[in-house]
């Protein structure tokens, strides 16, 4: 009897030691367990081994484990638990292969472990271990087992796994399909999800609280993501939900209500979220959350400050959610600065904050901001997660900055598993970016296991570096090992085959994209008929572009350009009107290709309409490139005037290529004051250019005026240029090689050009040319040439031109 008090009030004491997590009151207790001889008692070990779990002492828990002299189910699974909480879960994989007897809360506790962790595999591997054995028992459709499983699928990421589990249940409960739900909609497949609950509802399941707020959700996904259904469709069923939420009578309950407010914010329906919310009885902040996490999201950050005011001033204290959806409301609102002052209006900002303002400054293109903020992250000892480590490498592979891209990936294997599929797809592009292709392909080798993301970003880095072929091996090397290209890879390798010009290639391509399933996608579609176009069979391009059955503005500006670049403008301003005519809205792009359309075929009238209904019909503001495909359309028809007149309403008058298209409009028709504007304001806005000067000079010398060329000639020796070679156009060419002192390429500032150096035995001088394209398509032109004997800015050298590639052109007067 005495022992028996003793061990009540001992557990009593432990039991309070545990909630209190009293340390040093356990050891005593403990101490006391022993002096009384106590120690072989299994309920009371198990109580020491949690206390010591719960105190953080795991290595005093095992030590306690594994002298216990007999140990049950619990002994097991407190030192399971304490393993899994603690991330130790490579000891909690070890005990949990040792225990006698595993029962549905070990299993439950170290998958939960494991997938909470990122360790997915292992949680899948132990969760089929255990399907199999449910099966071996018959237990497989027992409704709580089955929902163990269901549920570790879908926390796995493996939907199909988890309609199986599903299909074997005899009866499956309110659980089983709400657990269906959340994995349909979490692998973005929304309108099975949705199908999901129509056949609960045809099942006779009673529709509870925590199902309607997953249905909501799945309605939420639908207008919040580019997959799953189109148009509004996700909007309307939201709102069906909605009348059966009031039909059931839970219009009351506060989560329901924070769901409804959720699906209305992602749909873009903020007028409906405001009249629920204003006919609330009770608010939480959450709900307040979600209104302004809304009006951010709608990119309407006045009315989300609007909240956040009306927030505090009824007393409800914003708590870290509400600054983070404000910041992230500023960011999308391209209000990076108030993001900046909330951010830093946080005591201690934590890493989604971090992420939320480092996204903001990489969305708008300011990565050198984000950057400096990534290292005051790493200054406050904030750990990097893959997300800001995703950010970064972003950042970096947009400026092209690799020695911070190198330290980057330096902060990835300290904080990141080394195998990271998703850190390692950003490394991949982050050194193609930067032109390091063999590192790029060093890190994609020794991944075990690559997803398509990793693919695609090698594929599309390899083509950037115009290492087409070299993409087209992976590619192929891709499908041999299973895996199946998606529409990403797919417009990827068209552009390709576009930049190689392989129609054959190409239309092989065409064959498997059918086969796959892509055919009617928008952008796959898209990249074909660019494809076809630029391989020159037009045709084929507007026979696939008539077989699509969605046509986006994408589209259409793919076919019209394709028809401009092959020289058809009349079927290019047809099709243009086309578009129009079926409730197309034309944007930059469209009226880009349709200009240039105009000025290839002449049609400088139309081309005159169709840009001055840019504005007034479109509300299209013209950009410069609109204002030089219209001057080039108007200059090829020698209409100067119009040109002048142009030129006086265009607010982009300090763009340099204006007016290297109307200075060859010049020269083309021997227009000397105009090209003389022209060539001043080329030399204003950019002394150190040869451009004018070689233009200028060329025009003079196709019209006889020897002493303007001369002229032309001082200045460019004035501002250090060396020489300058002329070609009267009535004179014979003479080309011959010549002794090579030096040929190499380098990579100018805007464009590739080459510099020659050569010996040419004309009156003793030595020639520099500056030429700005091949050089054999210079004979037949009239042509002049001209360089800088020193081009401070130019990077070295990298490799030698052929020999056989250099001509030298005579001057014959």
């Amino acid at each position: 009897m005495h022992a028996r008090i003793n061990t009540t009030y001992l557990v009593n004491l432990l039991q309070s030691s545990i909630d209190n997590k009293a340390y040093i009151a356990g050891k005593l207790l403990h101490a006391h367990i022993l002096r009384l001889g106590l120690s072989a008692d299994t309920f009371l070990v198990n109580r020491l081994i949690e206390l010591y779990s719960k105190c953080g002492h795991i290595h005093a828990a095992r030590h306690l484990f594994d002298q216990m002299v007999e140990r049950n189910i619990y002994s097991w699974h407190s030192l399971l638990s304490a393993y899994c909480k603690e991330g130790q879960l490579d000891n909690a994989h070890k005990l949990f292969m040792k225990m006698p007897e595993r029962n549905s809360v070990s299993w439950n506790t170290v998958i939960s472990a494991f997938a909470r962790n990122g360790y997915e595999r292992k949680a899948l591997e132990c969760g089929r271990v255990s399907h199999g054995s449910a099966v071996k028992y018959g237990l497989h459709k027992n409704v709580y087992v089955g929902n163990a499983l269901l549920s570790l699928y879908v926390k796995c990421g493996c939907p199909r796994d988890a309609l199986i589990a599903f299909r074997e249940l005899d009866e499956p409960n309110e659980v089983s399909f709400t657990a269906m739900m959340c994995g349909l909609v979490e692998t973005d497949q929304v309108e099975e999800a949705f199908e999901m609950f129509r056949l609960m509802q045809r099942s006779g399941i009673r529709i509870d609280s925590v199902s309607l707020s997953s249905v909501l959700r799945v309605c939420a996904k639908g207008g919040g993501s580019n997959f799953g259904w189109n148009g509004d469709l996700p909007h309307i069923q939201g709102k069906q939900v909605h009348s059966l939420t009031i039909k059931r009578g839970f219009e009351g309950d506060l989560h329901v209500c924070n769901s409804l407010l959720d699906m209305y914010a992602k749909n873009g329906d903020m007028g409906s979220a405001e009249v629920l919310f204003g006919n609330l009885s009770e608010t939480s902040t959450v709900s307040w959350n979600v209104m302004i996490s809304g009006f951010g999201q709608n990119h309407d950050k006045e009315r989300a400050m609007e909240y956040m005011e009306r927030m505090r001033g009824l007393g409800v204290e914003p708590n870290e959610v509400t600054y983070i959806n404000m910041l992230a409301a500023c960011v999308k609102s391209g209000d990076v600065e108030n993001g900046r002052l909330i951010f830093d209006s946080m005591a201690c900002p934590s890493l989604i904050s971090w992420n939320a303002i480092l996204s903001g400054y990489s969305q708008n293109e300011d990565h050198l901001e984000a950057l400096k903020l990534f290292r005051e992250m790493q200054f406050q000892n904030q750990r990097p997660d893959r997300t800001s480590l995703a950010i970064m490498l972003s950042s970096c592979s947009e400026i092209g900055f690799l020695e911070c891209g190198l330290q980057v990936h330096a902060t990835s294997l300290k904080c990141v598993s080394s195998g990271d599929i998703y850190i390692a797809s950003g490394l991949i592009g982050m050194y193609l970016k930067c032109a390091r292709v063999e590192v790029a392909v060093r890190i994609f080798d020794g991944l075990t296991q690559a997803d398509i993301v990793c693919w695609n970003s090698l594929i599309t880095g390899l083509s950037y570096n115009s290492l087409d072929k070299e993409a087209f091996t992976f590619f192929k090397r891709m499908r041999q090992t299973g895996m199946l290209p998606n529409e990403f890879s797919f417009a990827t390798i068209l552009s390709c085959c576009s930049k190689l010009s392989s129609l054959s290639q190409g239309r092989q391509l065409h064959g498997l994209i059918i086969k796959s399933g892509y055919a009617n996608d928008i952008v796959v579609g898209s990249t074909l008929i660019d494809m076809y176009s630029k391989c020159g069979d037009v045709d084929g391009a507007r026979v696939h572009f008539g077989m699509m059955p969605y046509k986006n503005t994408i589209t259409w500006n793919e076919m019209i350009h394709g028809y401009a670049q092959n020289g058809r403008g009349d079927e290019a301003i047809f099709l243009y009107e086309d578009m129009i005519y079926s409730g197309g809205k034309p944007d930059v792009i469209t009226f880009i290709a349709a200009l240039t359309a105009c000025s290839h075929s002449g049609l400088v009238d139309l081309g005159l309409n169709i840009f001055n209904s840019m504005q007034q019909q479109y509300g299209v503001k013209p950009l410069v490139d609109h204002y030089t495909c219209m001057i080039d359309c108007l200059g090829r028809a020698a209409r100067f005037g119009e040109i002048e007149e142009l030129i006086e309403k265009m607010p982009c008058k300090d763009d340099s290529i204006v007016w290297e298209v109307l200075l060859s409009s010049c020269r083309l028709h021997g227009n000397v004051i105009l090209a003389r504007r022209a060539a001043e304001e080329l030399i204003r806005l950019n002394p150190q250019n040869s451009v004018p000067y070689v233009l200028l000079a060329n025009m003079y010398t196709s019209l006889g005026r020897w002493d303007d060329t001369e002229e032309i000639r001082a200045a460019m020796l004035e501002r250090q240029f060396w020489a300058v070679l002329f070609i009267a156009p009535a004179a014979p060419v003479e080309r011959k090689l010549m002794d090579k002192e030096e040929a190499r390429g380098w990579n100018g500032a805007a464009t590739i050009v080459s510099v020659f150096l050569f010996q040419r035995l004309y009156e003793g001088t030595l020639f520099r040319n500056f030429l700005r394209s091949k050089p054999s398509s210079l004979i037949s032109d009239v042509f002049m040439c001209g360089a800088k004997a020193a081009i401070p800015d130019a990077p070295s050298p990298p490799t030698d031109i052929p020999f056989s590639k250099i001509f030298c052109i005579s001057l014959l007067q």
